[in-house]
C-alpha cells in the first residue's frame, strides 16, 4: 500500500512529536484527541517549534506552511478512515489502547497497518482487540519524536512481516533509525535495559547513599549519559515510569523491576516531574 496519510491517535506530547514528524516529512496527517482546544494547542506547539527552526536558519517559511497545511485536527474517530497507516499515542493505560484498537479496527480499511507507540506493553495483547492481529505493529518512539533518531518496531506474536516492513519503511521515510525487535517482551530494548537501572537509582537514593542531583552528576559524568537518570524521570514523568514499573513487575514477578517506596511517595504526594513543575529534582518554575 503506498503510504500518504498517517493517522495519528492521540496529541499529548508523543502524538504531537510524532504528528510534526510525519507532516515534516511529506505525510499528509490526521491528528485526532478528545477535545478539540487539545489538538489545535498540538498543531500551536508544531508552529512555535518550527518559527525557533526559521530564525536559526534550519527551516524556510515555505517549509513551515507547508507541514500546517498536511495536518488535518479533529475529535472524530471516524476521520482515521481516509488514513493509509494509523498510530496510537494515548496514555500507557491497556484498557484504553484495547479500546481504540478495536475502534480502528472498525473505521479503518483493510490492509491498514495499527502501529501503538507503547512503550512496555504487550503488542500481542493490543492486536487481540482487534479482527486483524497480523496488521497490528508496535513503533515506539522516543521524546521528543522531533530530535529522537531511535524508532523500536516490533513483532507482535502475529503480526505480518509486511506490517512490520511496513512500519519499518514509514520510519526511516521520517528520517528515523528502526531498530526491529522481534519478540514481544515487556519494555522491547531500550525501556527492558532502562527500567532496572532506574530503579537502582531510586533505591540509591532511598538508601541515603546520595541525591538525585549526585546520582546524575555520577551517570553523566562517570558513564558519559546525555542525563542522568532522575533528569530523565522528571522528564518522562514520574507517573508514566511508576506504571511502566508496575506494568514490569505484574509481567516478570522479579524484584529488580518493582517500584521503589520513594516513587510511589513521590505519586502520592503530586510531584510527576518537569510538567507538573515537581519532580525529583526539585521545583521546575517554568512548567
Amino acid at each position: 500500500m503506498d503510504i500518504r496519510t498517517i493517522g495519528v491517535c492521540g496529541a499529548g506530547a508523543m502524538g504531537t512529536g510524532i504528528a510534526h514528524v510525519a507532516a515534516q516529512s511529506g505525510f499528509r496527517v490526521i491528528l485526532r484527541d478528545l477535545e478539540q482546544a487539545r489538538v489545535e494547542q498540538a498543531v500551536a506547539r508544531m508552529d512555535v517549534l518550527m518559527r525557533k527552526a526559521i530564525a536559526k536558519d534550519k527551516l524556510t517559511e515555505a517549509d513551515r506552511t507547508a507541514t500546517l497545511e498536511r495536518i488535518t485536527a479533529t475529535t472524530e474517530m471516524d476521520a482515521f478512515a481516509q488514513a493509509d497507516f494509523v498510530i496510537e499515542a494515548v496514555f500507557e493505560d491497556l484498557a484504553l489502547k484495547k479500546e481504540l484498537f478495536a475502534a480502528l479496527d472498525r473505521i479503518c480499511r483493510s490492509g491498514v497497518v495499527l502501529a501503538t507507540n507503547t512503550s512496555s506493553m504487550s503488542i500481542t495483547e493490543i492486536a487481540a482487540a482487534t479482527g486483524r492481529p497480523a496488521d497490528v505493529v508496535g513503533m515506539h518512539f522516543f521524546n521528543p519524536a522531533q530530535v529522537m533518531r531511535l524508532v523500536e518496531v516490533i513483532h507482535g506474536y502475529q503480526s505480518g512481516e509486511a506490517a512490520v516492513q511496513t512500519a519499518i519503511d514509514v520510519a526511516t521515510r521520517m528520517g528515523k533509525t528502526p531498530v526491529r525487535v522481534r519478540k514481544d517482551t515487556p519494555g522491547f530494548v531500550v525501556n527492558r535495559i532502562l527500567m532496572p537501572m532506574m530503579v537502582e537509582a531510586i533505591r540509591v537514593v532511598e538508601e541515603g547513599i546520595a541525591t538525585p542531583e549526585e546520582v546524575d552528576t555520577a551517570i553523566t559524568m562517570g558513564l558519559n549519559h546525555p542525563m542522568g537518570p532522575f533528569t530523565l524521570l522528571d522528564f518522562t514523568g514520574v507517573d508514566v515510569c511508576y506504571n511502566v514499573m508496575e506494568y514490569f513487575y505484574s509481567e516478570f514477578r522479579d524484584p529488580q523491576y518493582a517500584p521503589p517506596q520513594l516513587i510511589k511517595q513521590m505519586i502520592r504526594a503530586g510531584r510527576f516531574g518537569r510538567k507538573a513543575g515537581k519532580g525529583f529534582r526539585g521545583d521546575y518554575p517554568e512548567a
